[in-house]
């Protein structure tokens, strides 16, 4: 929403501050079919008031914002109505009383109020409470009071947190059942007696239109704090989980603490790990488990756990840890189904000592267990693999950068992840004996270690590739393995070449590996012309538009730059290309006839070298020539010097060279 007067209001998806309750009421009671709104008034009662008639009704209700608490556990079960207030606002009294009247036409056994203890909640549920009596209809209060936050009692009292949420349930079953106004309340302060709980929070809340209730600094959080953001005990520099958690805990029970619970190692308990609105569920799940296993640790029995939004304060980043101590009959109550929208409906069993863990079943064939013996495609193998580790950690920082242009900037992370596993391969000396196990292995690797998408991609693309190897290792068949490891990428990845992703570098060289035959030698040649097809490939890509992955949500004019995963497959292209290059362990006979194939033609340019001592003869007979007729025998005096021309000079240089 748009601030006024300069004021930094909070951004909320509503339609005006001032109908927000009134809409929120209105979607509830949309969605549930088991509601309906009190005409005139921010009242939600149960659809089915016929079936209230000599029950005990319940009511409840606050300030809103605290959703679902508290129109969110009408229901069957649970709560005959809920009256709401402004955000943050205790409900008016005449809402109360209205809500209180309909109870009685429908002919309740009596209304009880369930009240968290908050002044302006006490006073308003107070005297619509004393009007009702005044008329007759038989009306009782209980008073929620479960907070632990404060060492020394303060004269208003505890206040009401999420523990409140266990009274009405367990209310809402005695209702069901039948039991009387008097048995209900004296039932539920023996409850009230044996329930704490504390709040944890990282960040604030804002009341729609205003700024936020209080500031709390990046490194800080706050212990102790209400649900309007009242303030807390103690703040403090930030910390694991496992540390808030057992400094909520230990804070709840400690002796010492006026408000404290007087929790013992063998009590039954139930739990509530509440969201206060703005924790992540992945945050919150690792609280649950930080309570938990500190609980466990304390020798406490954990009947009951419930996760969840149960009682927020608007979008405030936190949590709150409920503990109630119970016995058998209080978690048959806890137990029974209730039609509130807004109960958990968790499991109905003690919680075990240890997280459930079912031993997961092997995902490596039997082949892949038994080592393959040393031998030349081994050793060959590894010198490529090795040369493509190398390469992809050399590149991690290149390919990172690459990708932010298009994603979230871990391509290069994705693919040091499968190099770091490719080296663990080689040391432990576990590379397969032939190409097919060989791309099996490749793609359990890039499965278990690599992640995100470039990693089932991969997966895809080497398992598929593999069934071209059963039966051979021929060029031909690696060509044919090249294919289908593509179009399985086609199929399941539904991107072709033209996309911007790593086909349009595979592409190019796929088609120029088709080339390959088993009979001519070529392999290296052709595998040469495959990896400059896919580094054009590769480059080409930053002049195309992006129509499939994270990138083609990503408007065409902001990328710049090739495709990161294009770059990274022809790279490992090359790689390949120079693992193959590289002579394997014992194989030096292919690099020797190389530097002597220039040896023959040394003696090439020696062969004027005999020619020279003609021009020294004839150096001083320069008229020599004019007259050959007169000289016709001496061309015969070099006859004697005829070996000259069977060139032993060279042979004699040769030894000076090998010299």
């Amino acid at each position: 929403m748009r601030g006024r007067r300069g004021m930094k209001h909070s951004k909320k998806l509503i339609n005006s501050v001032e109908n927000c309750v009134d809409d929120a009421l209105d979607g509830l009671v949309a969605c549930n079919v088991g509601m309906q709104l009190l005409q005139g008034h921010r009242v939600i009662i149960r659809a089915d008031l016929k079936n209230m008639k000599g029950k005990v009704a319940l009511l409840s209700g606050g300030g809103s914002g605290h959703e679902p608490a508290h129109a969110g556990y009408v229901g069957v079960g649970m709560l005959s109505g809920a009256i709401a207030g402004d955000v943050f606002t205790s409900p008016p009294p005449g809402s109360i009383s209205a809500a209180i009247r309909i109870m009685d036409r429908a002919g309740a056994a009596g209304v009880l109020l369930i009240v968290k203890n908050y002044t302006g909640d006490r006073l308003n549920f107070g005297l619509a409470l004393e009007e009702a009596k005044a008329d007759g209809i038989d009306v009782e209060m209980v008073i929620v009071a479960d907070d632990c936050a404060f060492t020394t009692q303060k004269k208003a009292g505890r206040r009401g947190l999420c523990g409140t949420v266990l009274i009405h349930k367990m209310a809402g079953t005695m209702s069901e059942m039948g039991m009387s106004l008097c048995e209900i309340v004296e039932k539920l302060n023996v409850a009230l007696g044996k329930l704490g709980t504390m709040g944890i929070c990282l960040s604030p809340c804002s009341v729609p239109g205003s700024e936020p209730t209080f500031n709390l600094e990046a490194d800080e959080l706050e212990l102790g704090l209400g649900i309007h953001g009242e303030a807390g005990i103690e703040r403090i520099k930030m910390m694991s989980a496992n540390e808030v958690v057992q400094k909520m805990i230990d804070h709840m029970t400690d002796p010492s603490n006026e408000s404290h619970l007087n929790l013992e190692a063998g009590d039954h308990i139930v739990l509530i790990v509440n969201n206060l609105g703005g924790l992540s569920c992945l945050e919150l799940s690792i609280v649950a488990k930080s309570a938990v296993k500190y609980l466990e640790h304390k020798e406490v029995i954990i009947e009951r756990a419930y996760i969840g939004s149960l009682m927020t304060a608007l979008e405030m980043g936190g949590a709150s840890l409920t503990l109630m101590i119970v016995n058998s009959e209080q978690l048959k109550l806890l137990d029974s189904r209730t039609s509130a929208p807004g109960w958990p409906n968790a499991g109905r069993h003690r919680l075990v000592r240890r997280c459930k863990i079912l031993s997961a079943p092997s995902l490596e064939p039997e082949s892949s267990l038994t080592a393959a013996e040393p031998g030349p495609f081994v050793q060959k193998a590894q010198l490529v693999l090795d040369k493509i580790a190398n390469t992809l950690l050399q590149m991690e920082e290149e390919l990172n950068e690459l990708d932010r242009e298009a994603g979230d900037g871990d391509c290069g992370v994705t693919h040091a992840r499968a190099a770091n596993a490719i080296r663990n391969l080689l040391t432990s000396n576990a590379v397969p004996g032939n190409g097919h196990q060989l791309l099996l292995c490749l793609g359990r690797i890039v499965r278990d270690h690599m992640g995100g998408s470039s990693g089932a991609l991969y997966s895809i693309a080497l398992t598929a590739a593999a069934q071209c190897l059963k039966d051979n290792n021929n060029p031909t068949a690696w060509a044919a393995a090249m294919s289908t490891g593509i179009e399985a990428l086609k199929r399941y990845g539904g991107a072709e070449p033209g996309d911007r992703t790593m086909l349009d570098s595979l592409c190019p060289a796929a088609d120029e590996l088709s080339k390959l035959t088993d009979e001519d030698g070529s392999e290296l040649q052709v595998l040469a012309n495959a990896v400059q097809k896919a580094e054009e490939g590769a480059e080409a890509t930053k002049d195309m538009a992006a129509k499939a992955g994270r990138a083609s949500y990503i408007s065409s004019a902001q990328l710049t730059r090739p495709d990161a995963g294009a770059v990274a497959c022809s790279a490992i292209l090359k790689a390949t290309l120079a693992g193959l290059e590289q002579p394997a362990p014992g194989e030096p006979a292919p690099e020797e006839p190389a530097p002597e194939e220039p040896a023959p033609e040394e003696p090439a340019p020696e062969e004027p070298a005999p020619e020279e001592p003609a021009p020294e003869e004839s150096a001083p007979e320069e008229s020599a020539p004019e007259e050959p007729a007169a000289e016709e025998p001496a061309p015969e005096e070099p006859a004697p010097e005829e070996p000259a021309p069977e060139e032993p000079a060279p042979e004699d240089p040769a030894p000076e060279e090998q010299e």
